[in-house]
């Protein structure tokens, strides 16, 4: 009886694959550590970082956002001045091995998911969309949050072209929230252009 050959699987490729993320992860969590008091210094949260390996070559994406406790989102000015701190302290690195990089700095953007509490704060007063554990999902506005969950004013469903119309205040325990996201609206993209609903705010480097 003929027997069919079973290739071996080429393990070799899978030791590289896990070898490089695990190179990336230890990579990240090493320049969060050494970037995130300067960026603190530019009075920004280091909200994360990403790095991309292409060959010798590296992308690292620095992601800037507001602290907590102040409202909008970070202007254009603020993230390039941001970008030349952090290239600075990347060059004077000394655990860097010196591979060439292109450093890219932006703000997060309306598409981040809210994920943890101070994303949460940080969009007090916008519209957003919860989805939680059981039952129907919510949209509504981010009134408050404290520390067990948020309170948002939910919008009702009406008919096409009725006006809408807000229900009574819900408190959602975090516990309780799968994923969230803010919800663009016209008049906060009129009125804070340099904001969270705006497209993400990006100055790359130069290549070093």
């Amino acid at each position: 009886m003929a027997v069919r050959p079973n290739p071996k699987k080429d393990t070799s490729s899978d030791y590289r694959r896990n070898a490089m993320r695990a190179e990336v992860a230890a990579e990240t969590q090493r320049l969060k550590s050494y970037l995130a008091p300067t960026v603190e210094m530019q009075d920004l949260f280091l909200e994360d970082i990403e790095i991309k390996l292409a060959g010798a070559h590296r992308t690292v994406h620095v992601i800037v956002d507001l602290p907590e406790d102040q409202s909008g989102g970070v202007s254009l000015d603020r993230i390039a001045a941001a970008a030349q701190v952090i290239s600075d302290a990347m060059d004077n690195d000394p655990g860097d091995d010196g591979r060439p990089y292109n450093l890219e700095v932006s703000s997060p953007g309306v598409s981040r998911p809210l994920t943890e509490r101070r994303h949460w704060r940080r969009n007090t007063g916008r519209m957003v969309s919860v989805s939680v554990e059981r039952g129907d999902d919510v949209m509504g506005r981010l009134v408050s949050v404290d520390d067990d969950g948020i309170t948002l004013i939910p919008e009702l469903p009406v008919k096409k072209g009725m006006k809408a119309k807000q229900g009574d205040p819900v408190h959602l325990a975090f516990g309780t929230i799968r994923k969230g996201r803010v919800e663009v609206e016209f008049a906060h993209l009129e009125d804070d252009p340099a904001g969270e609903d705006a497209p993400d705010d990006e100055t790359t480097a130069e290549e070093a």
